[in-house]
Protein backbone atom coordinates (compact mmCIF):
# COMPACT_ATOMS: atom_id res chain seq x y z
CA UNK A 1 0.00 0.00 0.00
CA UNK A 2 3.17 2.26 0.33
CA UNK A 3 3.19 5.58 1.88
CA UNK A 4 -0.23 6.24 1.84
CA UNK A 5 -1.31 3.71 3.97
CA UNK A 6 -1.26 4.72 7.37
CA UNK A 7 1.66 4.09 9.86
CA UNK A 8 0.54 0.52 11.64
CA UNK A 9 2.08 -2.98 10.96
CA UNK A 10 -1.19 -4.14 11.52
CA UNK A 11 -2.97 -1.98 9.04
CA UNK A 12 -0.37 -3.05 6.65
CA UNK A 13 -1.22 -6.36 6.84
CA UNK A 14 -4.63 -5.90 5.45
CA UNK A 15 -5.37 -7.00 2.34
CA UNK A 16 -8.01 -5.51 0.24
CA UNK A 17 -11.88 -7.16 -0.02
CA UNK A 18 -12.54 -7.68 -3.86
CA UNK A 19 -16.26 -7.80 -3.13
CA UNK A 20 -16.17 -4.91 -0.93
CA UNK A 21 -14.55 -3.15 -3.39
CA UNK A 22 -16.83 -3.24 -5.92
CA UNK A 23 -19.71 -3.01 -3.68
CA UNK A 24 -18.85 0.54 -3.22
CA UNK A 25 -17.94 1.20 -7.27
CA UNK A 26 -21.77 0.11 -7.96
CA UNK A 27 -23.26 2.48 -4.99
CA UNK A 28 -21.02 5.24 -5.82
CA UNK A 29 -22.06 4.56 -9.91
CA UNK A 30 -25.35 4.84 -9.15
CA UNK A 31 -26.84 8.34 -8.86
CA UNK A 32 -28.64 9.03 -5.97
CA UNK A 33 -29.21 12.39 -5.30
CA UNK A 34 -32.49 14.55 -5.20
CA UNK A 35 -32.58 15.94 -8.05
CA UNK A 36 -32.42 13.20 -10.52
CA UNK A 37 -31.07 10.44 -8.54
CA UNK A 38 -32.72 7.34 -6.88
CA UNK A 39 -31.93 5.74 -3.83
CA UNK A 40 -34.28 2.38 -4.73
CA UNK A 41 -32.19 2.02 -7.44
CA UNK A 42 -29.21 1.81 -5.05
CA UNK A 43 -31.91 -0.41 -2.49
CA UNK A 44 -32.43 -2.66 -4.99
CA UNK A 45 -28.82 -3.35 -6.14
CA UNK A 46 -27.93 -4.10 -2.28
CA UNK A 47 -30.85 -6.23 -1.53
CA UNK A 48 -29.52 -8.15 -4.30
CA UNK A 49 -25.97 -8.52 -3.03
CA UNK A 50 -27.56 -9.73 -0.15
CA UNK A 51 -29.82 -12.63 -1.68
CA UNK A 52 -26.41 -13.14 -3.85
CA UNK A 53 -24.21 -13.55 -0.50
CA UNK A 54 -27.02 -16.49 0.88
CA UNK A 55 -29.61 -14.19 2.29
CA UNK A 56 -33.02 -15.39 2.80
CA UNK A 57 -35.64 -13.23 0.36
CA UNK A 58 -37.98 -12.71 3.67
CA UNK A 59 -34.87 -10.78 5.60
CA UNK A 60 -34.35 -8.78 2.57
CA UNK A 61 -36.92 -6.10 2.04
CA UNK A 62 -36.78 -2.94 0.18
CA UNK A 63 -39.35 -0.59 1.36
CA UNK A 64 -40.68 2.87 -0.51
CA UNK A 65 -42.37 5.48 1.14
CA UNK A 66 -44.37 8.06 -0.91
CA UNK A 67 -41.82 9.31 -3.45
CA UNK A 68 -40.97 5.74 -5.75
CA UNK A 69 -37.60 7.23 -6.21
CA UNK A 70 -36.24 7.65 -2.36
CA UNK A 71 -36.95 3.84 -1.14
CA UNK A 72 -34.99 2.05 1.75
CA UNK A 73 -33.38 -1.30 2.18
CA UNK A 74 -33.87 -2.43 5.53
CA UNK A 75 -31.71 -6.54 6.03
CA UNK A 76 -31.36 -9.04 9.49
CA UNK A 77 -28.74 -11.27 10.38
CA UNK A 78 -30.79 -13.40 12.56
CA UNK A 79 -28.99 -13.98 15.96
CA UNK A 80 -29.56 -16.19 19.06
CA UNK A 81 -31.61 -14.07 20.44
CA UNK A 82 -29.40 -14.03 23.49
CA UNK A 83 -29.71 -10.52 23.50
CA UNK A 84 -32.10 -7.71 21.67
CA UNK A 85 -31.41 -6.41 18.28
CA UNK A 86 -28.85 -3.55 17.07
CA UNK A 87 -29.27 -1.39 14.46
CA UNK A 88 -27.01 -0.30 11.57
CA UNK A 89 -28.33 2.90 10.04
CA UNK A 90 -26.79 4.70 6.43
CA UNK A 91 -27.77 6.94 4.27
CA UNK A 92 -28.02 5.83 0.43
CA UNK A 93 -28.44 9.36 -0.88
CA UNK A 94 -25.45 11.85 -1.69
CA UNK A 95 -25.61 16.00 -1.95
CA UNK A 96 -25.52 17.42 -5.72
CA UNK A 97 -22.86 17.16 -7.68
CA UNK A 98 -22.01 18.84 -10.99
CA UNK A 99 -20.18 17.48 -14.20
CA UNK A 100 -18.71 20.97 -14.39
CA UNK A 101 -17.56 21.52 -11.22
CA UNK A 102 -15.59 18.34 -10.64
CA UNK A 103 -11.92 17.27 -12.32
CA UNK A 104 -13.55 13.78 -12.69
CA UNK A 105 -17.08 12.43 -13.18
CA UNK A 106 -18.53 12.69 -9.65
CA UNK A 107 -20.77 9.84 -10.21
CA UNK A 108 -17.75 7.29 -11.91
CA UNK A 109 -15.76 5.66 -9.41
CA UNK A 110 -12.49 6.53 -10.53
CA UNK A 111 -8.92 5.51 -9.13
CA UNK A 112 -6.00 7.95 -9.06
CA UNK A 113 -2.94 7.90 -7.18
CA UNK A 114 -3.94 6.05 -4.50
CA UNK A 115 -7.39 7.74 -3.88
CA UNK A 116 -10.82 6.74 -5.44
CA UNK A 117 -13.06 9.69 -6.71
CA UNK A 118 -16.78 10.03 -6.92
CA UNK A 119 -19.85 11.82 -4.84
CA UNK A 120 -20.59 9.62 -1.56
CA UNK A 121 -16.38 8.38 -1.70
CA UNK A 122 -16.61 10.16 2.40
CA UNK A 123 -20.56 10.69 2.73
CA UNK A 124 -21.38 8.01 3.03
CA UNK A 125 -21.23 5.04 0.48
CA UNK A 126 -18.34 3.71 1.52
CA UNK A 127 -19.83 2.95 4.67
CA UNK A 128 -23.09 1.58 3.57
CA UNK A 129 -20.85 -0.85 0.95
CA UNK A 130 -18.72 -1.58 4.26
CA UNK A 131 -21.90 -2.67 6.22
CA UNK A 132 -23.34 -4.50 3.19
CA UNK A 133 -19.70 -6.32 2.66
CA UNK A 134 -19.47 -7.07 6.19
CA UNK A 135 -23.11 -8.92 6.93
CA UNK A 136 -22.50 -11.24 3.83
CA UNK A 137 -19.10 -12.47 5.05
CA UNK A 138 -20.46 -13.09 8.43
CA UNK A 139 -23.65 -14.43 6.72
CA UNK A 140 -21.17 -16.56 4.40
CA UNK A 141 -18.83 -17.84 7.35
CA UNK A 142 -22.31 -19.27 9.28
CA UNK A 143 -21.50 -16.77 11.69
CA UNK A 144 -24.14 -16.64 14.72
CA UNK A 145 -24.35 -12.97 16.57
CA UNK A 146 -25.72 -13.34 20.01
CA UNK A 147 -28.12 -10.76 18.68
CA UNK A 148 -29.97 -9.76 15.43
CA UNK A 149 -28.48 -7.45 13.16
CA UNK A 150 -30.32 -5.16 10.89
CA UNK A 151 -29.34 -3.06 8.58
CA UNK A 152 -31.17 0.16 7.25
CA UNK A 153 -29.98 2.24 4.29
CA UNK A 154 -32.06 4.92 3.59
CA UNK A 155 -33.07 7.67 1.76
CA UNK A 156 -33.16 11.47 1.87
CA UNK A 157 -30.98 12.44 5.17
CA UNK A 158 -29.17 15.39 2.80
CA UNK A 159 -32.34 16.81 1.94
CA UNK A 160 -35.38 16.39 0.59
CA UNK A 161 -38.91 14.96 1.99
CA UNK A 162 -38.73 11.35 2.75
CA UNK A 163 -36.05 11.02 5.09
CA UNK A 164 -36.13 7.05 5.40
CA UNK A 165 -34.96 6.48 9.30
CA UNK A 166 -38.07 8.96 9.67
CA UNK A 167 -40.64 6.88 7.31
CA UNK A 168 -39.44 3.37 8.74
CA UNK A 169 -39.61 4.49 12.42
CA UNK A 170 -42.91 5.46 11.55
CA UNK A 171 -44.41 2.79 9.56
CA UNK A 172 -42.14 -0.34 10.35
CA UNK A 173 -41.28 0.15 13.40
CA UNK A 174 -41.23 -3.66 13.80
CA UNK A 175 -38.49 -4.40 11.24
CA UNK A 176 -35.86 -1.38 12.61
CA UNK A 177 -36.47 -1.93 16.48
CA UNK A 178 -33.43 -2.35 18.20
CA UNK A 179 -31.85 -1.78 21.85
CA UNK A 180 -29.14 0.51 20.34
CA UNK A 181 -28.36 1.82 16.21
CA UNK A 182 -24.51 2.06 15.03
CA UNK A 183 -24.55 5.15 13.00
CA UNK A 184 -21.52 5.14 10.37
CA UNK A 185 -22.33 8.27 9.03
CA UNK A 186 -20.40 10.36 11.87
CA UNK A 187 -17.05 9.82 13.79
CA UNK A 188 -14.11 8.21 12.23
CA UNK A 189 -10.50 8.14 12.49
CA UNK A 190 -8.50 11.06 11.59
CA UNK A 191 -5.40 11.82 10.33
CA UNK A 192 -2.25 13.65 9.78
CA UNK A 193 -0.20 12.70 6.79
CA UNK A 194 -2.16 9.19 6.73
CA UNK A 195 -0.89 8.62 10.15
CA UNK A 196 -3.89 8.15 12.36
CA UNK A 197 -4.26 10.55 15.17
CA UNK A 198 -7.81 10.01 16.79
CA UNK A 199 -10.60 7.43 17.04
CA UNK A 200 -13.83 9.87 17.25
CA UNK A 201 -16.82 8.30 19.06
CA UNK A 202 -19.89 10.55 18.31
CA UNK A 203 -21.18 11.35 21.54
CA UNK A 204 -24.06 14.28 20.93
CA UNK A 205 -24.34 16.22 17.91
CA UNK A 206 -25.98 19.65 16.18
CA UNK A 207 -28.98 20.36 15.15
CA UNK A 208 -29.53 20.82 11.81
CA UNK A 209 -31.84 23.65 10.45
CA UNK A 210 -32.33 25.81 7.57
CA UNK A 211 -33.85 29.65 7.34
CA UNK A 212 -35.59 31.67 4.85
CA UNK A 213 -34.77 35.55 4.43
CA UNK A 214 -36.99 37.55 2.36
CA UNK A 215 -37.08 40.73 0.83
CA UNK A 216 -39.95 42.19 -0.77
CA UNK A 217 -40.44 45.28 -2.92
CA UNK A 218 -42.15 46.71 -5.41
CA UNK A 219 -39.88 47.09 -7.79
CA UNK A 220 -39.63 48.91 -10.99
CA UNK A 221 -38.30 49.65 -13.97
CA UNK A 222 -34.14 49.39 -14.02
CA UNK A 223 -33.69 52.20 -15.67
CA UNK A 224 -34.89 54.02 -12.11
CA UNK A 225 -32.85 52.77 -9.39
CA UNK A 226 -34.25 53.43 -6.07
CA UNK A 227 -31.85 53.17 -3.04
CA UNK A 228 -33.91 50.10 -1.53
CA UNK A 229 -33.20 47.88 -3.23
CA UNK A 230 -34.28 43.86 -2.19
CA UNK A 231 -31.13 42.71 -3.52
CA UNK A 232 -29.00 44.85 -1.64
CA UNK A 233 -30.79 45.06 1.91
CA UNK A 234 -30.48 41.06 1.53
CA UNK A 235 -26.76 41.53 0.89
CA UNK A 236 -25.87 44.20 4.04
CA UNK A 237 -27.55 41.39 5.87
CA UNK A 238 -25.57 38.84 5.04
CA UNK A 239 -23.03 41.15 5.28
CA UNK A 240 -23.60 41.25 9.42
CA UNK A 241 -24.23 37.68 9.66
CA UNK A 242 -20.69 37.05 8.20
CA UNK A 243 -19.15 39.58 10.39
CA UNK A 244 -20.64 38.53 13.65
CA UNK A 245 -20.18 34.91 14.62
CA UNK A 246 -22.31 33.11 17.48
CA UNK A 247 -21.15 33.27 21.05
CA UNK A 248 -18.21 30.93 21.94
CA UNK A 249 -19.68 27.66 23.75
CA UNK A 250 -18.05 24.70 25.41
CA UNK A 251 -20.34 21.42 26.43
CA UNK A 252 -18.90 18.62 28.51
CA UNK A 253 -17.70 16.48 25.49
CA UNK A 254 -16.01 19.51 23.30
CA UNK A 255 -14.34 20.37 26.22
CA UNK A 256 -13.32 16.30 26.60
CA UNK A 257 -12.63 16.72 22.80
CA UNK A 258 -10.73 19.80 23.24
CA UNK A 259 -8.53 18.29 26.46
CA UNK A 260 -7.49 15.26 23.98
CA UNK A 261 -6.71 17.71 21.13
CA UNK A 262 -4.21 19.49 23.43
CA UNK A 263 -2.13 16.71 23.58
CA UNK A 264 -1.89 16.13 19.81
CA UNK A 265 -1.81 19.62 18.19
CA UNK A 266 1.62 21.29 18.32
CA UNK A 267 2.91 25.08 18.74
CA UNK A 268 0.58 28.25 18.52
CA UNK A 269 -2.37 25.63 18.45
CA UNK A 270 -1.55 23.62 21.39
CA UNK A 271 -1.56 26.92 23.56
CA UNK A 272 -4.56 28.40 22.17
CA UNK A 273 -6.81 25.03 23.05
CA UNK A 274 -5.27 25.33 26.80
CA UNK A 275 -6.16 28.78 26.74
CA UNK A 276 -10.03 28.58 25.71
CA UNK A 277 -10.26 25.15 28.18
CA UNK A 278 -9.60 28.16 31.07
CA UNK A 279 -12.19 29.66 32.52
CA UNK A 280 -12.60 32.07 31.61
CA UNK A 281 -11.65 31.40 27.91
CA UNK A 282 -8.84 33.63 26.41
CA UNK A 283 -10.52 35.88 23.47
CA UNK A 284 -7.96 35.72 21.36
CA UNK A 285 -7.18 32.38 21.15
CA UNK A 286 -10.56 31.83 20.22
CA UNK A 287 -10.45 33.95 17.39
CA UNK A 288 -7.39 32.03 16.18
CA UNK A 289 -8.42 28.53 16.63
CA UNK A 290 -12.14 30.29 14.75
CA UNK A 291 -9.82 30.41 11.90
CA UNK A 292 -9.59 26.41 11.52
CA UNK A 293 -13.15 25.52 10.29
CA UNK A 294 -13.31 22.40 12.25
CA UNK A 295 -12.67 24.39 15.72
CA UNK A 296 -15.07 27.25 14.52
CA UNK A 297 -17.79 24.31 13.93
CA UNK A 298 -17.10 22.87 17.16
CA UNK A 299 -16.64 25.99 19.37
CA UNK A 300 -19.96 27.40 18.69
CA UNK A 301 -23.37 27.43 16.40
CA UNK A 302 -22.55 28.15 13.10
CA UNK A 303 -25.10 30.09 10.15
CA UNK A 304 -23.92 30.40 6.76
CA UNK A 305 -25.20 31.12 3.42
CA UNK A 306 -26.37 28.49 1.00
CA UNK A 307 -28.10 30.06 -1.63
CA UNK A 308 -29.47 32.89 -2.88
CA UNK A 309 -32.51 33.84 -5.45
CA UNK A 310 -33.79 37.33 -6.43
CA UNK A 311 -35.26 39.07 -9.44
CA UNK A 312 -37.79 38.18 -12.26
CA UNK A 313 -35.94 40.44 -15.02
CA UNK A 314 -32.91 41.70 -16.21
CA UNK A 315 -34.45 45.25 -16.44
CA UNK A 316 -36.56 45.12 -13.71
CA UNK A 317 -35.58 45.88 -9.92
CA UNK A 318 -36.21 43.16 -7.98
CA UNK A 319 -39.39 42.63 -6.36
CA UNK A 320 -38.37 39.73 -4.17
CA UNK A 321 -34.86 38.61 -2.99
CA UNK A 322 -34.33 35.26 -1.03
CA UNK A 323 -31.18 33.47 0.98
CA UNK A 324 -31.35 30.29 2.39
CA UNK A 325 -29.43 30.19 5.30
CA UNK A 326 -28.42 27.08 7.16
CA UNK A 327 -27.58 26.22 10.65
CA UNK A 328 -26.01 23.77 12.60
CA UNK A 329 -27.10 24.69 16.77
CA UNK A 330 -25.09 23.81 19.33
CA UNK A 331 -27.04 21.17 22.00
CA UNK A 332 -29.04 23.46 25.24
CA UNK A 333 -30.25 25.61 21.96
CA UNK A 334 -33.62 25.44 19.84
CA UNK A 335 -34.29 26.71 16.02
CA UNK A 336 -35.90 29.34 17.37
CA UNK A 337 -33.76 30.60 19.56
CA UNK A 338 -31.56 30.46 16.91
CA UNK A 339 -34.27 32.25 14.43
CA UNK A 340 -34.43 34.68 17.18
CA UNK A 341 -30.64 35.63 17.46
CA UNK A 342 -30.89 36.04 12.89
CA UNK A 343 -33.23 38.68 13.38
CA UNK A 344 -31.08 40.39 16.12
CA UNK A 345 -28.46 39.96 13.94
CA UNK A 346 -30.07 41.07 11.02
CA UNK A 347 -31.75 44.53 12.68
CA UNK A 348 -33.92 45.11 9.27
CA UNK A 349 -37.41 44.87 9.71
CA UNK A 350 -37.70 44.16 5.82
CA UNK A 351 -35.79 41.19 6.52
CA UNK A 352 -38.16 38.29 7.51
CA UNK A 353 -36.43 35.30 8.44
CA UNK A 354 -38.77 32.12 8.94
CA UNK A 355 -38.03 28.24 9.62
CA UNK A 356 -38.00 25.49 6.41
CA UNK A 357 -39.83 22.78 7.78
CA UNK A 358 -38.03 19.73 6.56
CA UNK A 359 -40.69 17.40 6.18
CA UNK A 360 -42.33 20.19 3.64
CA UNK A 361 -39.97 22.24 2.56
CA UNK A 362 -42.22 25.00 3.46
CA UNK A 363 -41.00 28.41 5.72
CA UNK A 364 -42.82 28.41 8.78
CA UNK A 365 -43.35 31.81 10.95
CA UNK A 366 -41.92 30.12 13.68
CA UNK A 367 -39.00 27.06 14.42
CA UNK A 368 -39.45 24.27 17.26
CA UNK A 369 -38.31 24.66 20.36
CA UNK A 370 -37.19 21.32 20.96
CA UNK A 371 -33.22 21.12 21.46
CA UNK A 372 -30.64 18.26 20.73
CA UNK A 373 -30.85 15.34 22.95
CA UNK A 374 -28.60 14.16 25.63
CA UNK A 375 -25.50 12.20 24.55
CA UNK A 376 -26.34 8.36 25.17
CA UNK A 377 -24.95 6.51 28.32
CA UNK A 378 -21.87 4.65 27.22
CA UNK A 379 -22.46 1.04 26.90
CA UNK A 380 -19.69 -0.67 28.37
CA UNK A 381 -19.73 -3.89 25.83
CA UNK A 382 -19.51 -1.24 23.08
CA UNK A 383 -16.59 0.42 24.39
CA UNK A 384 -14.82 -2.71 24.96
CA UNK A 385 -15.18 -3.73 21.25
CA UNK A 386 -13.78 -0.53 20.06
CA UNK A 387 -10.85 -0.63 21.95
CA UNK A 388 -10.38 -4.34 21.32
CA UNK A 389 -10.76 -3.68 17.65
CA UNK A 390 -9.44 -0.21 17.20
CA UNK A 391 -6.19 -0.65 19.25
CA UNK A 392 -5.36 -3.65 17.37
CA UNK A 393 -5.74 -1.69 14.24
CA UNK A 394 -4.44 2.00 14.93
CA UNK A 395 -2.21 0.99 18.10
CA UNK A 396 -1.75 3.57 20.62
CA UNK A 397 -4.59 5.83 19.05
CA UNK A 398 -6.96 7.01 21.69
CA UNK A 399 -11.08 6.80 21.19
CA UNK A 400 -12.07 10.36 21.37
CA UNK A 401 -15.38 11.42 21.91
CA UNK A 402 -16.46 14.55 19.98
CA UNK A 403 -19.52 16.49 18.98
CA UNK A 404 -20.64 15.78 15.41
CA UNK A 405 -20.43 19.27 14.22
CA UNK A 406 -22.60 18.32 10.92
CA UNK A 407 -25.85 16.31 11.86
CA UNK A 408 -27.29 12.37 11.12
CA UNK A 409 -30.14 10.62 11.37
CA UNK A 410 -29.22 9.53 14.66
CA UNK A 411 -31.60 12.08 15.84
CA UNK A 412 -34.18 9.73 14.69
CA UNK A 413 -33.39 6.79 16.26
CA UNK A 414 -32.23 8.83 19.69
CA UNK A 415 -36.12 10.32 19.87
CA UNK A 416 -37.28 7.01 19.19
CA UNK A 417 -35.47 5.81 22.33
CA UNK A 418 -32.97 4.08 20.88
CA UNK A 419 -29.38 4.89 22.28
CA UNK A 420 -27.23 5.97 18.96
CA UNK A 421 -23.62 5.81 18.85
CA UNK A 422 -21.59 7.51 15.36
CA UNK A 423 -18.16 5.88 14.58
CA UNK A 424 -16.77 4.42 11.30
CA UNK A 425 -13.49 2.54 10.70
CA UNK A 426 -12.08 4.91 7.57
CA UNK A 427 -9.48 7.19 7.94
CA UNK A 428 -9.68 10.37 6.43
CA UNK A 429 -6.80 13.30 6.61
CA UNK A 430 -7.86 16.39 8.94
CA UNK A 431 -6.65 18.37 5.97
CA UNK A 432 -8.76 16.63 2.84
CA UNK A 433 -12.30 16.83 4.04
CA UNK A 434 -14.11 16.69 0.90
CA UNK A 435 -17.31 15.66 1.97
CA UNK A 436 -20.42 17.56 0.10
CA UNK A 437 -17.52 19.60 -1.89
CA UNK A 438 -15.53 19.43 -5.26
CA UNK A 439 -13.59 16.16 -6.43
CA UNK A 440 -14.66 14.28 -3.19
CA UNK A 441 -12.31 11.06 -2.44
CA UNK A 442 -11.11 9.08 -0.32
CA UNK A 443 -8.11 6.52 -0.08
CA UNK A 444 -8.57 2.82 -0.79
CA UNK A 445 -6.85 1.94 1.62
CA UNK A 446 -8.48 3.17 3.96
CA UNK A 447 -11.69 1.84 2.90
CA UNK A 448 -9.74 -1.02 2.94
CA UNK A 449 -8.97 -0.67 6.82
CA UNK A 450 -12.76 0.25 7.29
CA UNK A 451 -13.66 -2.98 6.09
CA UNK A 452 -11.73 -4.97 8.45
CA UNK A 453 -12.77 -2.65 11.18
CA UNK A 454 -16.09 -3.23 10.82
CA UNK A 455 -16.10 -7.09 10.12
CA UNK A 456 -13.90 -7.05 13.53
CA UNK A 457 -15.94 -4.94 15.23
CA UNK A 458 -19.24 -6.86 14.81
CA UNK A 459 -17.73 -9.83 15.71
CA UNK A 460 -16.13 -8.61 18.84
CA UNK A 461 -19.65 -7.07 19.91
CA UNK A 462 -22.06 -10.01 18.99
CA UNK A 463 -20.02 -13.17 20.37
CA UNK A 464 -20.26 -14.87 23.03
CA UNK A 465 -19.20 -13.11 26.49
Amino acid sequence: MGALALSSQAVAEIAPDPLARDIFKQLIEINTSLSVGSTTAAAQAMAQRLLDGGFAAGDVQVLVGPNPKRGNLVARLHGSGAHKPMLIIGHLDVVEARREDWTTDPYVFTEKDGYVYGRGTQDMKDGDAIAVASLIRLKKEGYVPDRDIILALTADEEGGTNNGVDWLLKNHRDLVDAEFAINPDSGGVDADAGKAVTFNLEATEKLYSDFQLTVTNPGGHSSLPKPDNAIYHLADALGRLEKKPFPFELNPVTRAWLEYMGGIETGQRAKDIKAVLHTPANPAAVARLSQDARYNSTLRTTCVATRLEAGHANNALPQRATANVNCRILPGHSPEEVRQDLIRVFADTKVTVAWIDSATNQPQDTAPSSKAMAPPPPRADLMAALKQVSGALWPGVPIVPEMETGASDSIYTMAAGMPSYGFSGTAIDRNDVRAHGKDERLLLSSFDEGVEFYYRFLKAMTGTK
